[in-house]
């Protein structure tokens, strides 16, 4: 009998099985076991029981050993899809610290005391007066002591701390990188290493428009950074930041890559993390996971002047541009050829014949600029500089900026549906340069009838005089003399000078008639105007 057989009695009866056993051993009935024989019985019993039970346990193992190698090709299939974390599980930040935090540095911006310092006791502490700076909160007027006025104390020679941030060792021969804002204002620099060794820093030189500032130390054999690729770093990559939040030194906190190219500069596409950034951290290095420094970190968005999840750092490569300039001359020339310049929206896109929403709109021209000479017009819509793509209008001062002043530029630009091909000598940005745009003249022409086509378009338009002709140096154009919505929308001022509509010149009413009569009235209107010295190009939404 096998032992399957053997396996299910058991199963069913176990008493029944040790009355067949016995049965067997003795060869007789199984309803007359034999007691002198019972001792056989059980000996063939226990056999059988324990070969049955070690079979029984070998078939379940023998499963759960199928099942596990199920389990493992199905682990293995879903492994393949994704990515691979190395082992490693959520990261671990201990070795970039100590590969990078010898080099981060605190900078303290002093200045000298007042010779009319603030007697004890009748004025704000220095820690409540540096909470009122942090957070941008006016100081409010302590309330006078009574009694005697006291004489005021002799100023002290020491100079008092006026700002706390953060930097990094630019070069092993004491070249330090930090932000503009760290340094501003200072009378002295004092810059402490990890080592607690402290050094007078001298101020090579500070770039208020990329926030970015070079100091210099005299020291050597000093921990430089390793600096990164910023076009490799990845949304979603992890980076840390080491530096003096509120002044506490050697301060690490580390977080995500948010977003790449952030324009919330002129000049700089910001990397955008949700590392904790506060007060102090301002000139610190945000780091890969390679160790290697891909930004400053510059800015925080918070309502509260703390942390609210959302940094800003200056890439390095951007950072890095422009610590060579002020290295090697000081101070940052940009480049600048005189244009106001708009986002390309789908509008503006289907009213000049582009195939898609991209490019820098050309708003304004500044007479006499490059782009006047170069013959660039407003309503261009540019395209390329010097052969880089303007995907979006940021892109433009960008390039611009990074142009060296003198440089001949080749300038692509969409006409009304026309690519051309301009020649353009670059110019060198002005610092602190104030240019204001003059306001139009707001001489008294003839009114038209309110009857005008333009209404549709919130415009309530004039012919310009011979004297407004003479003064502008126009042949001819419409004065706006009121808007509404529509044109206020699109940005139109009262005084104004219209000079095409829908990329057609207009010298007059009639030419305007003309024009507006082909025009639907549930279309964008292309308008290109002039505004004192500059010449603009907008699209007014009709009314709806």
């Amino acid at each position: 009998m096998s032992c399957e057989i053997i396996w299910v009695f058991l199963k069913v009866n176990m008493r029944s099985a040790i009355t067949l056993l016995d049965s067997l051993a003795l060869g007789r009935s199984p309803l007359s076991p034999a007691p002198s024989k019972r001792w056989m019985t059980w000996l063939l019993t226990g056999t059988l029981l324990v070969a049955t039970v070690g079979w029984g346990f070998s078939k379940p193992a023998h499963a759960a050993t199928t099942a596990n190698a199920s389990n493992a090709s199905n682990a293995a299939s879903v492994s393949a899809a994704m990515p691979a974390n190395n082992g490693r599980g959520l990261p671990d930040f201990t070795d970039l610290v100590d590969l990078v935090g010898p080099s981060v540095v605190n900078i303290r911006n002093l200045e000298k005391a007042s010779a009319h310092a603030t007697p004890e006791g009748e004025g704000p502490n220095a820690d409540m007066e540096e909470f009122f700076r942090r957070f941008g909160i006016p100081m409010p007027k302590s309330p006078r002591q009574r009694g005697p006025r006291q004489p005021a104390p002799e100023a002290d020679d020491e100079p008092q701390t006026k700002g706390v941030g953060s930097g990094f060792i630019l070069t092993s021969d004491g070249y330090v990188l930090t932000n503009a804002h760290v340094v501003d204002g200072a009378d002295e620099l004092l810059v402490t290493l990890p080592d607690q060794r402290e050094f007078k820093a001298k101020l090579i030189g500070a770039d208020k428009r990329s926030d970015v500032a070079v100091v210099k130390i005299e020291a050597t054999g000093l921990p430089a950074v390793k600096l990164g690729d910023v076009s490799k770093l990845r949304v979603g990559e992890w980076v840390i930041a080491i530096g003096s939040p509120f002044g506490l030194e050697n301060s690490v906190t580390a977080g995500i890559v948010s977003a790449k190219g952030r324009d919330t500069g002129d000049y700089l596409p910001f990397i955008q993390t949700d590392v904790a950034i506060n007060p102090g951290n301002s000139g610190g290095p945000l780091i890969n996971m390679r160790g290697e420094v891909v930004g400053i970190n510059s800015q925080i968005y918070s309502r509260s002047g703390g942390y609210m999840g959302i940094a800003f750092s200056i890439p390095i490569d951007e950072a890095t541009r422009v610590s060579d300039q002020l290295r090697a001359q000081g101070r940052v020339s940009r480049g600048r050829i005189g244009v106001q310049i708009d986002q390309v929206t789908k509008e503006v896109a289907e009213s000049m014949g582009l195939a898609k929403a991209q490019g820098a709109l050309v708003r304004g021209v500044e007479t006499g600029s490059p782009a006047d000479k170069a013959g660039i017009e407003a309503g261009d819509v540019i395209l390329k500089f010097d052969g880089k793509e303007i995907n979006k209008s940021i892109d433009l001062p960008r390039i611009v900026g990074n142009t060296k002043p003198g440089t001949r530029s080749t300038i692509s630009v969409n006409r009304r549906g026309a690519a051309k091909e301009l020649n353009v000598v670059v110019a060198e940005i002005e610092e602190e340069n104030a240019n204001a745009t003059a306001k139009a003249g707001g001489a008294e022409g003839g009114k038209s009838n309110a009857k005008n086509l333009a209404q549709n378009w919130g415009l309530t338009l004039s012919e310009l005089s011979a004297d407004q002709k003479r003064e502008l140096k126009l042949r001819g154009g419409l004065y706006v003399n009121s808007i509404t919505e529509a044109a206020a929308r699109a940005g139109l001022r009262e005084g104004d000078v219209l000079l095409a509509v829908a990329n057609v010149e207009v010298a007059s009413l009639k030419d305007l008639d003309a024009v507006l009569q082909k025009v639907p009235p549930t279309k964008p209107l292309p308008v290109l105007y002039r505004r004192g010295d500059w010449t603009n190009f907008t699209v007014i939404k009709p009314l709806k």
